[in-house]
């Protein structure tokens, strides 16, 4: 794949996304069904984390030299490209997250309302956060001092605990390793300036390719074969798999379905049948897409932990959840832990927060799907059943008693409920919609309503 071609897919390490025209329906039944599952899930925990967090830097990204522009921004330790790249490669022998407690993340996300978690298993970075025998640049590996600790293998123990509260598992892998010489080979025409892509054209030296490729489908083999069921299989780098970087992913994964059949798969910017849903990045679509889709969104600025970051509010992300929700999605939330192990306080009391508010709303986004009008800025819809779900999202703070709106559905409907609240309302239909009145004083996030 050309680098020109690489950056029309990507802008600032934040994917595009797939076209809903390029999505293939599964052919097998029970694929079908687990999508129908993944359609009801609508919440998930995204957690980027490894020896980057350290330094609150970006993931991954500054050890490309084309992306440095970006992706160096506040880097000051080191202003040699070189020295650069192998310090930060060195991350790995201070990484120690002593205070890592993979059931108190667990227990959280539980209570926050999540369904699963999509956990970084490797970024491109080649860290590999669980006991892989296919490289030494791993968390078990004797030069990471971690590797003693009762929670060495991390994909392991993060797996066993969220799966034992019940929730999903999506592993994410990077199908790109820029520390494996099978794909940053030295030596080749690329020379000391790195870019996202190989070192050397695969098409020129087939061989090593192929030791790429295995080396690739042995770690997604380790994840499929020794931790358990694994629902998701999230594959970022979408460079990878274009024009002449073919890992031969069909091969894998009818090797992988073999083991978990029920296995969907996120191959992202592929389209085709190995791109099961679609993932949208930092962005919400304007429109509703009518295929399953996830939309991964920061809870602060960045992925990987950011010393100070900035939070959403939790008004702010439980509209982003509504709004997805309404056009058809899944939020992927992102949560970075500390390099402690622990997530940080800003971001925990947000989970709680989230969560105390699905707590009683939630009937109103799991389960459900898409219902005209969908979105409208002012409103969002959704349903389940016989059921109709309106989200009024008033941007304004006025908490008077009284206020009449109109809901701009015209459906028939017999009876409104306030969610929440043991209230029934009031209303009239016309030919604008439902006009009602709130007698109490508005919801100080935002007003659900149950249409029957």
């Amino acid at each position: 794949m050309t680098q020109e071609s690489t950056d029309q897919m990507i802008a600032e390490g934040v994917h595009r996304y797939s076209a809903e025209k390029n999505w293939v329906e599964p052919s097998e039944s029970q694929l079908i069904e687990r999508l129908e599952w993944f359609k009801d899930q609508k919440l998930a925990l995204m957690m980027h984390w490894g020896p980057y967090s350290q330094l609150g830097v970006v993931e991954s990204w500054a050890l490309s030299d084309e992306d440095a522009e970006w992706s160096r921004e506040g880097i000051d330790w080191e202003a040699n490209s070189q020295e650069l790249k192998r310090q930060y490669m060195d991350l790995n022998r201070t990484f120690n997250p002593i205070r890592f407690q993979p059931h108190v993340w667990a227990d959280l996300a539980k209570k926050a309302g999540f369904k699963y978690v999509i956990f970084t298993t490797k970024h491109h970075d080649g860290f590999s956060m669980w006991d892989t025998r296919e490289t030494d640049y791993r968390i078990t590996a004797d030069d990471c001092p971690f590797h003693t600790h009762k929670y060495a293998d991390i994909c392991k123990h993060v797996f066993q605990a969220f799966r034992k509260n019940g929730l999903g598992i999506a592993a994410y892998y990077s199908k790109a390793d820029w520390h494996t010489p099978y794909y940053w080979a030295p030596g080749m025409e690329q020379g000391s300036k790195s870019w996202r892509g190989p070192t050397y054209n695969p098409k020129e030296y087939p061989w090593l390719w192929d030791k790429y490729v295995q080396f690739n489908h042995n770690q997604i083999m380790e994840l499929m074969t020794k931790y358990g069921d694994i629902d998701i299989l999230w594959l970022d780098a979408g460079w990878v798999g274009h024009e002449n970087q073919d890992i031969r992913l069909d091969e894998v994964i009818e090797k992988a379905r073999k083991i978990q059949p029920w296995l969907l798969t996120a191959d992202r910017m592929m389209g085709g049948k190995f791109e099961n849903y679609i993932t949208p990045e930092q962005t919400i679509p304007d429109n509703p897409i009518h295929v399953p889709w996830e939309s991964c969104i920061t809870m602060g600025t960045s992925f990987s932990f950011k010393y100070e970051d900035t939070y959403k509010s939790t008004k702010e992300i439980i509209y982003t959840l509504i709004e997805v929700v309404a056009k058809g999605g899944n939020l992927a939330l992102n949560v970075a832990p500390q390099p402690d192990g622990r997530l940080p306080k800003g971001a925990i009391k947000r989970m709680e927060e989230l969560g105390e508010w699905l707590d009683i709303h939630g009937e109103a986004i799991y389960g459900t799907r898409m219902c005209d009008p969908y979105y409208t800025r002012e409103f969002a819809f959704t349903k389940k059943g016989e059921t109709t779900y309106c989200f009024w999202l008033d941007k304004h703070e006025d908490n008077g008693h009284e206020k009449e709106i109109i809901l701009p559905y015209n459906k028939h409907v017999q009876r409104i409920e306030h969610l929440g609240r043991a209230s029934q309302l009031d209303f009239v239909q016309n030919d604008k919609g439902i006009v009602i009145k709130l007698p109490i004083k508005k919801d100080s996030i935002v007003d659900v309503f149950r249409l029957t």
